[in-house]
């Protein structure tokens, strides 16, 4: 496998996650990311696809993984604030609320 095998699946699930098909987006971004696990881009579509999907848990579990590779990704934060919400972790998600208003979300 190759960066450009990660890059040809990230793109396709872009596309897919474009055109709001999110169980369908899921698939080539879950292969994107078993390829290059430390790209944030890749881990923050993946969770959208999720949260689109309404896994919020592994959404979450997407956005914190982007947000640890990228701290300063305000959607990433903003994500991860509205998955925390959905799952009642409300101290999490005014965390996350307030960071992506830092970054640029919010303002």
């Amino acid at each position: 496998m190759t960066e450009t095998d990660a890059y040809e699946a990230y793109t396709r699930g872009a596309a897919l996650l474009a055109s709001r098909d999110y169980h369908q987006a899921v698939v080539p971004l879950e292969r994107a990311r078993d390829l290059e696990p430390d790209k944030a881009s890749i881990r923050e579509a993946l969770g959208r696809a999720y949260a689109g999907a309404r896994d919020f848990a592994r959404a979450r579990d997407e956005f914190q993984a982007a947000v640890d590779l990228h701290p300063t990704d305000a959607y990433a934060h903003f994500g991860l604030a509205r998955c925390a919400e959905r799952l009642g972790e409300r101290t999490l998600a005014r965390r996350h609320h307030r960071l992506a208003r830092l970054f640029g979300i919010g303002e």
